[in-house]
């Protein structure tokens, strides 16, 4: 097994705890609604984890929780679009020139 350097400062550890403490809950949930019995709180367990998961990453909600970490360092906003040059109030429509009469 290769040795792979973890970069524990990079780790978003608030993402890493709520999400832990979401299977936490599910298993909990899981475990309650199956009457103990392995197999099934087992697979209630991951249908719940995977709801809370889709809600939590996916779900448009304004919260201020942390998201997907992936999301978070791929999408770049995209480079700002160069804005058409103002145009006068009021141009000037004629272009003949003056007359020039002698007086």
């Amino acid at each position: 097994m290769p040795n792979v350097p973890i970069d524990w400062a990079s780790v978003n550890w608030l993402y890493v705890i709520l999400l832990a403490l979401l299977v936490f809950l599910s298993t909990l949930i899981g475990t309650l609604i199956s009457f103990r019995r392995a197999i099934l709180g087992a697979v209630l367990s991951a249908l719940l984890f995977s709801a809370g998961f889709i809600f939590w990453t996916y779900y448009p909600h304004t919260l201020p929780l942390p998201t997907s970490p992936v999301r978070q360092r791929t999408i770049a906003p995209p480079p700002p679009t160069p804005s058409p040059p103002e145009k006068p109030d009021n141009p000037v429509k004629d272009v003949t020139p003056p007359s020039t009469k002698a007086q």
